[in-house]
């Protein structure tokens, strides 16, 4: 029996190179994926937060519009005015005109 000899090929270096290349690209491909997949999903974390904390801050900021809408009303006034020992007294308010 007569044994068959396999003969090797040889590759030139720009084949090789090509095939290096090939198998690099097959191996970071897939990695190249998954990384930006998982920044894009913190990065959507990131957005979901902010808005979140835009939302509590803008009904903070409704929340102490409305006080202050409570505190600037004409019986708050009152009341202080009348806790610290003023008195409403209509004679003594005096219109001013401005000439132009």
């Amino acid at each position: 029996m007569k044994r068959k000899v396999k003969k090797r090929v040889k590759m030139s270096k720009f084949e090789k190179l090509l095939y290096t290349f090939a198998v690099f690209l097959v191996v970071i491909a897939p990695v190249s994926i998954v990384f930006s997949k998982a920044t894009l999903a913190q990065v959507n974390f990131e957005v979901e937060k902010q808005k979140k904390e835009i939302e509590a801050q803008k009904k903070t900021n409704e929340s102490l519009a409305m006080s202050i809408d409570e505190l600037a009303s004409l019986t708050k006034i009152q009341e202080v005015a009348e806790q610290q020992g003023l008195s409403y007294n209509n004679n003594n308010i005096k219109t001013v005109v401005e000439d132009s």
